[in-house]
């Protein structure tokens, strides 16, 4: 897997934002339990088998640059230091792919709370639930709607 799309499978599958995966660091991956804890958010995130792979991925570049920066994704510029990777590097990391890092965010975020009860989703992302709603959509599939009662 390019470099590139590595902390963004965290944001497609986990809805973590680049901040979060900006500031994560080596501490906050459990082995034991495969989970990690990201930003404002109440418990830690189980992970599914993907991104516990590419997260020793980045753990295993992050130490092979025999760095004593903390965070899990060190580049060259921050490799001497313990600061973590700008927001404008992780803001260009999609490039590439021609899709911003945000829109992979968003889009998890509008599956959830549109699939789900917004107000769950907005605590499990450690979000206020007007953050929450604003990712509703004003269109609903029909497929979703209850199926209409019979009339008497």
């Amino acid at each position: 897997m390019p470099p590139h799309f590595r902390g963004n499978l965290i944001a497609l599958l986990h809805g973590a934002s680049s901040q979060e995966v900006r500031l994560l660091q080596c501490q906050d991956l459990d082995p034991t339990t495969r989970t990690i804890g990201l930003g404002r958010r109440p418990a830690p995130v189980p992970l599914d088998p993907d991104s516990w792979t590419v997260l020793q991925r980045c753990l295993s570049h992050q130490n092979a640059q025999r760095t004593q920066n903390p965070h899990l994704v060190v580049t060259r510029g921050t490799k001497a230091g313990t600061s973590p990777a700008s927001s404008a590097y992780f803001a260009h990391l999609l490039d590439p792919s021609g899709v911003a890092a945000r829109t992979v965010r968003c889009s998890r975020l509008a599956e959830l709370v549109n699939t789900m009860d917004p107000k769950l989703v907005a605590a499990a992302f450690g979000m206020t639930a007007e953050g929450a709603t604003a990712y509703l959509s004003d269109y609903v599939e029909e497929a979703r709607l209850p199926n209409p009662a019979p009339n008497p």
